[in-house]
């Protein structure tokens, strides 16, 4: 009777242990992070990067986490911990750490240089997934300091918060029975506008510069084909150029962007400058004169006003978006 119940006994106990591992398994860890950006900077639109660096804080009572060394920030093309300071009191573990990156990102370029930017930064540990660990974000104060500047960008949002992040691999390990591993994420998305107004001027002055010489074409008699034809060419040569000089610091895009879409206007408004130069020229080798000078006044309103119209829909469509 004695064995039956110490049989019983641990029979009980076992099952108890068996329970709360699993119960333990079903609910994993917590681990409430934080953080603070000092600092962006370099950004890059041609690498497709940007620099960032910042404070982190986690608190955690699981020991193994060890995000000191199982700290991985998956976007980053490099990042270095240049300080970090480790509190077991109490039971849990809380990590500081100072954190300098240098971030991958893909920029949107369509409204450049009217363009807004989502700067995004994701942390996990890469050795315990999201059946071990879970990210809980501190809420508590401020996440960047609002006097540290960006310059030529304003930051006009800061999102923190936690997720899961699902990996289509077993990563080798044979005893998964369908390629995915989920990790617990703690992500960070900043939303930062650009000043362009000097921007914009400074890259397209060239460009406006280059038409209005073509348009003083139709002020040149009619005659004058060196003139006309000189200042048209040259024009078109300009505003090419112009063009090549903005792409180069631009990442390469498959759509059509604002920086396309204004050099392509202009470039086809030159072409009808030269093509009415033509015209023209045609009507004063057969001695009208009077006419060719009319047509000269009339096509050089439309054709400015219709340049300037377009010029400021596609502008300000790019602004408000």
């Amino acid at each position: 009777m004695k064995k039956a119940f110490l049989f019983l006994l641990c029979f009980g106990a076992a099952l108890l242990v068996t329970e709360k591992s699993a119960a333990q398994k079903e609910h994993p860890d917590t681990v409430k992070t934080g953080i603070y950006v000092t600092s962006i900077h370099d950004i890059d639109f041609k690498q497709n990067e940007y620099a960032i660096s910042f404070w982190l804080w986690l608190t955690y009572k699981n020991k193994a986490f060890d995000f000191v060394q199982n700290l991985e920030i998956p976007q980053a093309k490099n990042f270095t911990k240049s300080f970090s300071t480790i509190d077991t009191s109490g039971g849990q573990v809380y990590l500081l750490m100072k954190i300098q990156a240098v971030m991958k990102d893909n920029w949107h370029i369509n409204n450049f240089p009217f363009d807004r930017q989502n700067l995004r930064l994701s942390i996990e540990n890469s050795q315990f997934d999201s059946k071990d660990l879970i990210f809980k974000v501190d809420t508590l104060g401020k996440h960047f300091d609002p006097k540290f500047t960006l310059r030529g960008w304003g930051i006009d949002s800061f999102t923190v918060t936690s997720g899961i992040k699902a990996y289509e691999t077993t990563f080798g390990d044979d005893s998964l029975t369908k390629p995915h591993v989920e990790y617990s994420s703690f992500k960070v998305k900043i939303g930062i506008d650009r000043s362009a107004g000097e921007l914009f001027w400074k890259m397209f002055v060239g460009m406006y510069v280059a038409f209005l010489i073509a348009y003083v074409c139709f002020y040149i008699h009619a005659d004058n084909i060196d003139s006309r034809f000189g200042l048209g060419v040259g024009a078109l040569f300009a505003v090419i150029g112009n063009k090549y000089i903005i792409d180069s610091s631009l990442p390469d895009s498959t759509s059509l962007t604002l920086v396309d879409t204004l050099h392509g206007i202009t470039l086809f408004f030159i072409f009808a400058v030269v093509t009415a130069s033509t015209y023209a020229l045609r009507l004063g080798k057969q001695g009208k004169i009077k006419k060719a000078n009319r047509f000269d006044f009339v096509v050089a309103q439309v054709l400015l006003l219709i340049y300037i119209i377009l010029n400021v829909y596609y502008i300000s469509n790019a602004i408000h978006r």
